[in-house]
This record gives structure tokens, C-alpha cells and sequence, in this order.
């Protein structure tokens, strides 16, 4: 008998339908998802005009290879450069983050011919190549992967990150707006401006890994737009984009935002699955809700509405992050936290490689009474 690959820890929660920001075991017990399977779960679970979407194209193609025309990927790069402002980029799909970071490190070294790859500290780009290589956790980087040339260096040390990229050698400077896996820290909008100055001068390409922070979460559409607030400052924007997670609301689906002062050429990037009807009609079903109902700016509104209701919880010593992106700090590791709140409250929340921080990343029409359910919950574990 065939039994899976056993790498996940998992909990003992079988969901079998979800709606909205509820999850439902195979048991009939309702959840409330504050963790979105991994910052997936963008406009809500199984969301009308999603459902609809991808309904319908099913009905019509669900696939067929990058060999022939796809008008929907073009419909889909023009819907995202207008509701994301990169009017200045062009768009390869692929599947997931993980791929998204591979074609962005690869197409860095194409453009500079160099080979070096500065990441940091606590970083997270996923778990395949020179993504995982990127990643800040030996314990996932197998020997094919450490042959890989990345330094790691610290958030917001400028002196030492300018003397790391004036060596001359680095191809790309990969960060994430704000960090997920690793705890929700974040470049200083000083520290962003002065790092995206020094790759134009040192001939690097800097990557602005979305995977998480992308499309609303954090509320601006991409987070690194949190540190472009003048017309000076964008000029800094990255040179690639990396996307996924919540494009897709659940679509495997991923791309790459490539700026237009780097040329492509038949061959460099390739994939067989990437950009298909399927997942065209999905992301295209995301930005059409995140549009119509102003989830981003409900991001950002209910943000601020929970770093406030945490602010009661003399425990939380600190909240990380922005908008839905969120981090809730304790003194104590919350691994038995987590398991109180799943079983006995029946909430999901996410864990972070800080054992003391609790992930929040509901989808972004979560409400106010949701918030509030939350805490209620959380003031009866704790107190």
C-alpha cells in the first residue's frame, strides 16, 4: 500500500467545506480561519464570484500549453498593472512562490551575469534551489542547494549591506516586505530607499519578494509601497516582482513582475502549467473582488481595529506587522497556545520560526465581530 511522504506535522482538523472567513470539519464543527492556509485565502473561502470564475471557464478550456495564444494572460497583465500601479513591468506566470523566486533569482543572474545572492536574516523565499538557498534555515537546504553563493545579513544594517554589495559580485538583493515565515519583521522605509540605491549603483537586481505581502495584505497592494510615498522615492521601486499565495485565493498560481528595462528572450523563462485558463480565470476573479468590494482598504482598517484590541492583552508584548499581516508577540512559545485555540475554540492561527509569535492572516473580508471573536477567545486561554 502507497502512504504519503511523511514531512508535515498535522493537526487533527479534517476540513470539508468553507465559506467566507468559516472552515468546516468533516465532523460539522465551524472555524474561524485567522491563518488563511499560509496568507492564501485573499478574498475569502469559496467566494461567489471566485466560484463563478472558474466555473465558467471550465466550462470552456481549462488548459493548453504557452505554444499558442492565451488572451486571458494578456487581460490578466493589464487588470494587474492598473490595480497595482506597475505599469512599468511585464508579467511571466508560473505556479507558485517557490517558482516565482526561482525565475526572479534566475532571471537576476541572466541580466548582471553574476552569481551572488544577498538575503536576510530570518528570510523565507521557499523551499526548492536557489529559493531555499535564499531561505535563512539550513535545516531545509540539502547540499545541491548550499552550493549556491547567498549571504545572509542582518535587516537595517546599512554599513554592513553596503559593504557586502560593493564587492561587485552580487546579482540580486532578495527581500520580503514583510517577513512571513520568519516573524513579521520589516526593512525601515530609510533602510529600503538606501538598499534599492545602492543595487542601481553596484549593477544588482532587487527583488521584492510579494509572495505573502502581495496583492492588499499589508494594506497598500504591494507591500513595499509602504517605502515609496513621494514621487523621489519611486523611482526606487524593485526590479522584479515575485507574486503568489493570495493571487490565487487557493489557484496554484504565481508570476513574476519583470520591469521593462529587462529585455526577455525566447527560451530564458519557461514553464508547461504556468499562466493557464484556470488559473488566469481565478487571479482574475481576485483582483475583480479585492476591487469591487475595497478589501485593501479593509486590510488596512481592520489592522489597525486589531492592533487596538490587542493593545488590552497585557500578555502581548508586542504586534508585528500591517494591515491583515500580523504578528502577536508573547514572552512564552505558542505552540500549546495554538493547539488551546484550534480545539477548544475552534480558531486557526499560524506559527513563525519566532516560537513566541502568533500569525494572523485571515482573509480580507474578515469583520470587526470576527476581531472581536478572536480576543474573546484569546483572553479565555490566557487568563
Amino acid at each position: 500500500m502507497m502512504n504519503l511522504f511523511d514531512v508535515y506535522p498535522l493537526y487533527d482538523v479534517t476540513p470539508v467545506s468553507a465559506k467566507g472567513i468559516v472552515v468546516t470539519d468533516d465532523k460539522g464543527q465551524e472555524y474561524l480561519d485567522f491563518y488563511g492556509g499560509h496568507a492564501v485565502i485573499s478574498i475569502g473561502h469559496s467566494h461567489p464570484h471566485y466560484v463563478k470564475r472558474i466555473k465558467d471557464q471550465l466550462d470552456k478550456i481549462g488548459f493548453y500549453s504557452n505554444a499558442v495564444q492565451n488572451p486571458l494572460q494578456k487581460e490578466l497583465a493589464s487588470k494587474l498593472g492598473a490595480l497595482s500601479g506597475c505599469q512599468d513591468y511585464n508579467l511571466f506566470l508560473c505556479n507558485s512562490g517557490a517558482e516565482a523566486n526561482e525565475n526572479a533569482l534566475k532571471m537576476a543572474s541572466f541580466q548582471t551575469g553574476k552569481s551572488r545572492i544577498i538575503a536576510f536574516k530570518n528570510g523565507f523565499h521557499g523551499r526548492t534551489s536557489a529559493a531555499v538557498a535564499a531561505t535563512d534555515n539550513m535545516a531545509i537546504n540539502a547540499p545541491i542547494n548550499k552550493q549556491q553563493k547567498v549571504t545572509f545579513l542582518p535587516l537595517n544594517d546599512i554599513s554592513v549591506f553596503q559593504s557586502e554589495i560593493e564587492k561587485g559580485d552580487v546579482c540580486a538583493v532578495i527581500i520580503e516586505a514583510i517577513q512571513g515565515v520568519g516573524g513579521l519583521d520589516e526593512p525601515s522605509t530609510e533602510f529600503y530607499q538606501k538598499i534599492a540605491t545602492l543595487c542601481k549603483a553596484n549593477d544588482t537586481v532587487l527583488i521584492a519578494d510579494e509572495v505573502q505581502s502581495g496583492f492588499g495584505r499589508s494594506g497598500e497592494f504591494f507591500g513595499f509601497q509602504h517605502h515609496l510615498d513621494t514621487e523621489r522615492s519611486r523611482v526606487l521601486q524593485p526590479d522584479i516582482i515575485s507574486i503568489a499565495k493570495g493571487m490565487g485565493n487557493g489557484f496554484p498560481v504565481g508570476g513574476v513582475l519583470i520591469h521593462k528595462s529587462i529585455e526577455a528572450t525566447y527560451g530564458m523563462l519557461g514553464t508547461t502549467f504556468g499562466g493557464n485558463h484556470l488559473a488566469c480565470a481565478a487571479t482574475m476573479a481576485v483582483l475583480e473582488v479585492l476591487e469591487s468590494e475595497n478589501l485593501i482598504e479593509n486590510a488596512k482598517i481592520l489592522g489597525d481595529y486589531f492592533t487596538e484590541k490587542a493593545a488590552e492583552i497585557p500578555q502581548v508584548k508586542r504586534v508585528k506587522g500591517r494591515g491583515l499581516m500580523l504578528g502577536l508577540e508573547f514572552d512564552f512559545e505558542v505552540g500549546e497556545l495554538r493547539k488551546e485555540l484550534i480545539y477548544n475554540h475552534h480558531i486557526f492561527t499560524g506559527g513563525a520560526s519566532n516560537k513566541k509569535l502568533l500569525r494572523i492572516l485571515p482573509p480580507m473580508t474578515i469583520k470587526k465581530n470576527h476581531v472581536d471573536n478572536f480576543f474573546e477567545a484569546l483572553k479565555t486561554v490566557l487568563n
